[in-house]
């Protein structure tokens, strides 16, 4: 039989009334070894955590002390529900971040909290206690600053799990505070979870200042140059092929890359984030999501050095609503198809956005020499404000300009943008749609887009390129090269779907 909260808490009443026999023991917030909520020991039968298949050690461990980079195209399978779930809603109310459940508080398991003291092993028994128990709430308390190393929070754990970040929570302070053991491409990861809640009133702080200034990255060398050499980075938080996941009410800031990814995973509610770092930290998205389903993203404001949201391969049945975004690269799906891979994408959804004084506002980027599609994709009431390529398809994406020219290509199809208004930077059209020479975007849709200069004049037109489509409106500035109807290959093309 599992353990509950209220086997636990006739424990605790009779450990109290043994206790109150003899003397009193004073309270203490540091080193308490007492295990709160959870008086017994977990039977060996009941293990919170099991071995993860990314884990480096072979113990029992809940958590590996040297988790590695695990990948997607491991095939792994994720616990998947018994039906297809519906796209997480928009929550309605103020909603609440208390929990009636069994709380593991952090510091009762010796977290110290000092914001220099290592406090992972703490953080991994109370994550092993709290996994054992239904609708467990382990806390990370208000009022501290507590710092771990690199860690894997692995499952199956008993469902209703909350992880709540009342106070801070930072990793290592930099490159060479980072142990050589723990992986260097990410720093909390959630794995394999069902029915989790990641939430609270406090501060993820990514300590990401020192790995923005390695000389290994864009513009950081001598003279502005860009080294080569290694160069990777810890993306801040990882859910790795979860489901049913909901993440609410943080403050997600300054991380070394990407401050929150989603890989594999299914039934995914984002609400009321707060994400940021600074406008030139490189390469720091804010939620990326890959070959995952059935997402909801809401009400969140996000700031940061790269795309606010990027939607990678393998994304479908995504909605993204009352988004606040910039400064920052904007609202991107892709990169796909790189290195002539398959790249599928589709049923997305953004709307009721607002974009700020970013470098990109809508766009979908794809490699040549890809494969695959991008269908049913909808953006609809954005307000734009001074933002460079408010509208942009771009399947010619190059990091270098060593690409050289594909046949192949990810076909676009179905993509509409309704309502699109505010002001764009004029060093940029604010329109432009430059696909395939050989695989045609097809079925574009424009409707009430009225973009003007945010201060000087309109230098280019829109650019189009082998795109077809229908407008609905006069858009503003006029988008007279977005060709009519679909090209006499449509039949052909058919066959890039997935």
């Amino acid at each position: 039989m599992k353990p509950t909260c209220r086997h636990l808490i006739i424990l605790m009443a009779v450990a109290l009334i043994y206790q109150n026999l003899g003397n009193v023991e004073g309270r203490t917030h540091f080193h308490k070894q007492k295990k709160k909520g959870s008086p017994v020991e977990t039977p060996s039968s009941q293990e919170a955590v099991s071995p993860s298949p990314v884990e480096a050690s072979s113990s029992q461990e809940a958590v590996s002390p040297s988790p590695v980079e695990a990948s997607s195209s491991q095939e792994a399978v994720s616990p998947s529900p018994v039906y297809p779930p519906p796209v997480p809603s928009d929550p309605s109310g103020p909603g609440d971040n208390s929990s009636s459940g069994c709380v593991f508080d952090v510091t009762s398991y010796g977290a110290v909290g000092d914001g220099s003291t290592d406090d992972t092993p703490a953080f991994r028994t109370a994550w092993k206690a709290a996994c054992a128990v239904e609708s467990a709430v382990l806390l990370v308390p208000s009022g501290y600053v507590f710092t771990i190393t690199s860690t894997i929070f692995s499952g199956p754990c008993n469902r209703g799990l909350v992880f709540q970040v009342d106070g801070v929570l930072m990793p290592p302070n930099g490159p060479d505070c980072w142990p050589k053991t723990d992986s260097n491409k990410q720093w909390i990861v959630f794995y394999r979870l069902d029915d989790m809640t990641f939430t609270g009133t406090g501060t993820i702080e990514g300590n990401g200042e020192k790995w923005w200034e390695l000389p290994c990255k864009p513009h950081r060398g001598p003279g502005g140059t860009t080294l080569p050499g290694p160069c990777d980075s810890p993306a801040l938080i990882r859910f790795f092929l979860s489901t049913n996941l909901v993440v609410s009410g943080l403050r997600i800031q300054n991380s070394p890359q990407f401050h929150m990814k989603f890989d594999g995973c299914q039934g995914v509610l984002i609400d009321k984030l707060s994400i940021s770092s600074p406008k030139l930290s490189p390469n720091t998205d804010g939620i990326h999501i890959e070959n995952t389903k059935y997402v909801g993203i809401y009400n969140s404001v996000i700031a940061n050095g790269d795309d606010c949201i990027s939607i990678g391969t393998g994304c479908s049945n995504v909605e993204i609503d009352s988004v606040t975004c910039g400064p920052s690269h904007g609202i991107s799906i892709g990169s796909l198809g790189v290195h002539n891979s398959q790249a599928c994408v589709s049923n997305i959804t953004v709307r009721n956005a607002m974009i700020r004084d970013s470098d990109n506002g809508l766009r979908i980027k794809t490699w040549q020499g890809g494969a695959g599609s991008v269908s049913g994709i909808t953006f609809d009431t954005i307000e734009m404000d001074n933002v460079r390529n408010c509208i942009i398809i771009d399947q010619y994406y190059c990091l270098t300009k060593a690409c050289r020219n594909e046949t192949s290509a990810v076909y676009l199809s179905g993509v509409s943008y309704n309502n699109i208004k505010g002001t764009y930077d004029v060093r940029s059209p604010p329109i432009h749609f430059a696909c395939s020479d050989t695989v045609p975007c097809t079925n574009i849709t424009m409707s009430e887009v009225e973009l003007l200069p945010f201060e000087g004049e309109l230098v280019d037109d829109p650019f189009c390129w082998n795109s077809y489509g229908t407008q609905e409106t006069l858009t503003i500035p006029p988008i007279d090269c977005l060709q009519d109807g679909e090209p006499e290959s449509e039949a052909e093309i058919s066959s890039y779907g997935c």
